[in-house]
């Protein structure tokens, strides 16, 4: 692997577990659009070079990798909640939810789940937590990357459909070219209306 200086994966292994799933989400900050979590099963013994944490790689690094992550996974699962649930049920229940449905859609099914954070995920399955796990676990890793690079092509989509939002540079986050266009346009329908810094122009 490359990432496991503290031996998770191995310990897994180890312990006789066969199909390693790591989980990520992106999209827990922004005011609009998704968040999408992905689940990734990687081989045993696959090297992908430059495999880190999402954003410590360029978009180009990251884009790279995704093509080389679904070239090699034994499976790769993706879960998005859209952004009336995340008003509805708020953003970490969201999370939550996207990523047991990522976990879900893994075929093979895994048989033990590493999740970057602190909150366990609803699933009967054996879970790890590791904080900024996604620099510390391959699979994490792994998943961050194919979570970040699916949404943000998400949110290139949503740019041509609202081109006067500018998703397509900031991906929905709170720059201050974003809280100006939503001051100036209004909100669209994939604003997350329950965030404090949109209710302000709701």
């Amino acid at each position: 692997m490359s990432i496991d200086p503290e031996g998770f994966e191995k310990r897994a292994y180890g312990k006789g577990f066969s199909f390693l799933a790591g989980i990520d989400e992106a999209g827990r900050g922004p005011l609009a659009g998704p968040v999408l979590a992905a689940a990734v099963i990687l081989p045993e013994r696959v090297q992908l070079e430059g495999l880190n944490d999402s954003k410590k790689l360029t978009p180009k690094k990251r884009n790279h990798l995704f093509g080389m992550i679904y070239e090699n996974a034994v499976s790769v699962g993706i879960g998005i909640v859209d952004p009336f649930e995340i008003d509805s049920i708020n953003i970490l229940q969201a999370t939550l939810v996207s990523m047991a449905m990522a976990v879900d859609n893994l075929r093979p099914h895994p048989d033990y789940l590493f999740i970057d954070g602190t909150f366990p995920i609803k699933s009967i399955l054996p879970q790890e937590l590791i904080k900024q796990g996604d620099s510390r676990c391959s699979s994490i890793a792994a998943a961050s990357i194919v979570a970040k690079v699916s949404r943000d092509r998400i949110m290139e989509i949503y740019d041509i459909d609202f081109p006067e939002f500018g998703f397509g540079k900031h991906k929905g986050y709170g720059t201050k070219a974003h809280c100006d266009a939503i001051r100036n346009f209004g909100c669209c329908r994939i604003h997350r209306k329950s965030f404090r810094r949109v209710k302000e122009y709701v």
